[in-house]
């Protein structure tokens, strides 16, 4: 089942798991491909009784975006947002969820357990908060509220984002180097990944797709979408908040604003986990989804 359609448009959509196992969605984050949860990790939530729906949001891998629309500049939209400010964008975030709940709907999936991380899962919390009746629980991996106070990243990450990297349809190699000098920079410093191991994952990921003004209108999306916190007061699901206790990119305040905001939330802060699910991890973080699952009625 490679694309389903949704609201007249393809996403690309994998699925793994029984048919009568309990459904879990999960959505990734900024730029990221459904390839991010590996298929090592796949098979650690099939084998706790899930069956598994992996999605490429709007704008990444091989689903759809709104390729006519050009991205607005992300210097204009950073400067409107830290005026206080929400600026104007293509699309904001809570489309991405409306994508999401579409995706359960072609499938046939009335709800799910939803999951996801970075800003997948800014998305999993909007299915949550304003979808209610389609998810049976909420686990937000790395992410935050939207929370100015919680919106920054360190400068080290920020440097590490903002390094300009070579185009790889002129320089591959290039490309490859730095693209994997960020993932290191904000990687996790005690679950150290070897740096061929990253670097072959980021190749098989730009052999798939390469959509920099997809990243760049889901960048967007994030900067031009209120923050959650009122709204994620109003999650009744059990919910789990996971974060990794190193995160440059989306610092540990923005895990723990999140669970404070949802009535009930568990929080689970990872010493030497970075902005990544490194391999040592996925059985954990399965282990954490599937306790949460189990805590719905």
């Amino acid at each position: 089942m490679p694309a389903v359609e949704v609201n007249g448009h393809p996403f690309w959509v994998e699925v793994a798991g029984p048919e009568g196992g309990r459904p879990l969605l999960l959505l990734c984050g900024l730029g990221m491909q459904l390839t991010f949860w590996t298929d090592p990790f796949v098979a650690l939530l099939v084998g706790r009784g899930f069956r598994v729906v992996r999605m490429d949001n709007r704008d990444a891998g091989l689903s759809w975006g709104p390729d006519e629309i050009a991205p607005p500049p992300i210097d204009a939209l950073e400067r409107e947002r830290a005026a206080g400010r929400i600026p104007d964008v293509p699309y904001r975030l809570e489309e991405m969820a409306a994508d999401a709940v579409g995706v359960l709907d072609a499938l046939g999936i009335g709800s799910a357990h939803i999951a996801g991380a970075s800003m997948g899962g800014m998305i999993a919390q909007l299915v949550a908060a304003e979808h209610r009746d389609r998810a049976l629980s909420l686990t937000s991996i790395m992410s935050n509220t939207g929370h100015p106070e919680v919106f920054g990243s360190t400068a080290a990450a920020i440097a590490a984002l903002n390094k300009p990297r070579p185009d790889p349809l002129t320089d591959r190699e290039g490309y490859l180097d730095g693209t994997t000098d960020f993932v290191e920079a904000v990687g996790s410093p005690g679950y150290p990944t070897d740096r061929a191991t990253r670097r072959a994952f980021i190749a098989a990921d730009l052999d798939r797709a390469y959509r920099l003004e997809g990243f760049l209108r889901q960048y967007a999306a994030i900067l031009g979408s209120a923050p959650r916190d009122r709204r994620l007061a109003g999650v009744r699901v059990p919910a789990m908040v996971i974060h990794g206790g190193d995160d440059q990119l989306i610092p540990p305040a923005g895990g723990r604003a999140t669970a404070e905001a949802i009535p009930g939330a568990e929080l689970l802060v990872i010493p030497g986990m970075g902005h990544e699910i490194p391999a040592a991890l996925e059985e954990t973080i399965a282990d954490a989804i599937a306790r949460t699952a189990a805590r719905a009625r």
